[in-house]
């Protein structure tokens, strides 16, 4: 296995064009058919990484920015931004392309966190990164933040084991907020 590996190596797009059967009821492309697609390209960039079968860990920020119409072209764009011990963190652009004008929109960007698993399922050790672009140092650092706030995200209003979470301690702040209280 190479102890590093360029972001390049990691790259992956792919282009579908959206049929009635991807649509909602609405007419639009489903949000559920996109993140499936998103997995896929996830899967792809990160076991490119790491030359191994991957699984998905966690989705982070999910926002779909502007619907998909039937008859247009989707594509993916991922490559693997940061790694950790075992995991990567794949950032993904989903772009959308109107065929008879041109048109192209920014409907999805979004990171899949992704575990690699050796033969007997276990996670193993990935290759690191090798950051070439000032704008790769500012994707590994975001993700790095957003792994940061994922953990204290974990333990925030956590009880502890045996202590049972302290509500009254926290009713003011929620004064800032559209609730009613009937405790």
């Amino acid at each position: 296995m190479n102890k590093f590996r360029k972001i390049e190596d990691s790259q992956i797009e792919i282009t579908q064009l959206m049929l009635p059967s991807h649509a909602n009821f609405s007419g639009k492309i489903h949000g559920g058919h996109l993140l499936s697609m998103m997995d896929q390209v996830a899967f792809a960039s990160a076991s490119k990484h790491s030359g191994r079968y991957c699984v998905t860990a966690s989705v982070d920020r999910v926002e779909f920015l502007t619907p998909i119409e039937v008859g247009e072209l989707v594509s993916l764009k991922a490559q693997v931004n940061f790694v950790g011990r075992t995991s990567m963190v794949v950032g993904i652009r989903v772009e959308s392309e109107n065929i008879q004008t041109g048109e192209k929109k920014h409907c999805n960007s979004s990171y899949f966190t992704m575990v690699a698993k050796d033969e007997n399922g276990k996670s193993c050790p990935v290759p690191g990164l090798i950051i070439e672009k000032a704008d790769d140092v500012r994707r590994f650092l975001r993700s790095a933040n957003r792994i940061a706030s994922m953990k204290n995200r974990k333990t925030t209003f956590k009880a502890a084991q045996g202590i049972n979470f302290m509500a009254e301690e926290y009713l003011k702040e929620l004064e800032a907020f559209n609730v009613q209280l009937d405790l």
